[in-house]
């Protein structure tokens, strides 16, 4: 583990005016990957020791933090965040907290996978953030409650040690350690707030559940698909075009600035494993005037080999989902979808079935990472 930038320290009391006016952060080096403790993946905070002030729910809301300076309830000023009460010692002679004591809470992913980053944002806690925290993961199969996470027998692997922390931050952190995890336990020590957690990091799927499904989007991010690039990202992230479900509204989907040139916009992936690909779904649900004009898909297999269309250029609809049979499977190890000239789409699907060659390369991925 590596800290990427250090923040500590407390922030100005809030002195008015945009509360982000003074927030500090920093470019973080693994933000291109996927958040694994998106909601939309199904990610949740399934327990916390303490949540007095502000409930953990709010770690894992994808909005930013918001502040309002009048909002204050019957126990205090209520924060967007997870907010624990303030420690105390055991007695008059000893009214401290003791080093170890700390608070917790139990995240559950989203999608299961190997993290390679994490953001623990203390975004409008200037005064009220942990003095510290750390952040340890383990992997467990099913779907374990809280008491059982926290038996003596399941072992966690430490992520981040415990670190110093600045208040109203986005104090992030590099991770390097090659194993597949589900679940994380957040601490802040000894107590305090933190406002949101992300959870960076490579979807590695259960082959066995690919096995059983047959048929299943090759592409989607919850299934191991992945976004290697893109054209242009002014609007909206490229990786929103193979979350699950369909769009709920413009910004859901993927949209790029108005092109004045005569080029296009494109979309780089890469399929969970070596697939063969044999219907495709373009939807342009919720962009209306800015939906793309026409799209084509191309598959290849391999890092190197050259790009074979198999989607010709073809008129998209406004807010309409397209449905595509392929005349014959498609195979390949990486997608690209081109728009023209510009414009959007909410999802690409990609629906098919693993290789006998990708379903021994992903067994063996699977098996290097522990799971």
């Amino acid at each position: 583990m590596t800290a990427i930038v250090s923040f500590t320290g407390d922030a100005n009391p809030y002195g008015g005016g945009d509360p982000y006016a003074d927030y500090r952060t920093a470019e973080f080096p693994f933000t291109q990957y996927a958040n694994l403790a998106d909601r939309q993946l199904g990610a949740g905070v399934i327990a916390a020791n303490d949540e007095f002030f502000a409930q953990r729910e709010n770690l894992l809301v994808p909005e930013r933090a918001e502040f309002d300076p009048e909002h204050f309830g019957h126990k205090g000023k209520i924060m967007d965040g997870w907010e624990t009460r303030r420690r105390r010692g055991a007695s008059a002679d000893h009214p401290w907290p003791t080093p170890e004591d700390h608070d917790w809470a139990l995240v559950r992913l989203g999608a299961p996978g190997v993290i390679r980053g994490i953001v623990v944002d203390t975004a409008h806690f200037r005064g009220n953030y942990p003095q510290a925290v750390s952040v340890e993961a383990t992997s467990v199969a099913g779907s374990p409650s809280p008491e059982e996470l926290l038996s003596d027998d399941v072992k966690w692997t430490t992520l981040v040690p415990r670190t110093p922390v600045g208040g109203h931050a986005a104090n992030g952190f590099a991770v390097a350690v090659e194993q597949r995890f589900t679940h994380l336990r957040v601490n802040q020590h000894p107590d305090g707030g933190i406002a949101r957690l992300r959870v960076y990091g490579e979807v590695v799927p259960d082959p066995a559940w690919l096995s059983a499904l047959g048929t299943f989007d090759v592409v989607a991010l919850e299934n191991g698909g992945s976004v290697l690039d893109a054209s242009n990202l002014f609007y909206s992230p490229a990786t929103n075009t193979i979350q699950p479900g369909r769009s709920r509204k413009m910004d859901d989907g993927w949209e790029t600035r108005r092109r004045r040139d005569r080029g296009n916009d494109w979309i780089e992936y890469r399929l969970v494993s070596q697939s063969q690909i044999r219907a495709i779904e373009i939807d342009t649900a919720y962009l209306k005037g800015n939906s793309a004009g026409w799209a084509s898909v191309s598959v290849r297999d391999g890092e190197s080999s050259d790009w074979r269309e198999v989607l010709p250029r073809t008129r998209l609809q406004p807010d309409t989902n397209h449905r595509f049979l392929l005349p014959s499977p498609a195979v390949g190890t990486h997608a690209r979808v081109d728009i023209y000239p510009d414009g959007g789409i909410s999802r690409l699907r990609l629906f098919g079935s693993l290789t006998e060659a990708g379903s021994r390369s992903l067994d063996s991925r699977h098996q290097e990472l522990g799971a």
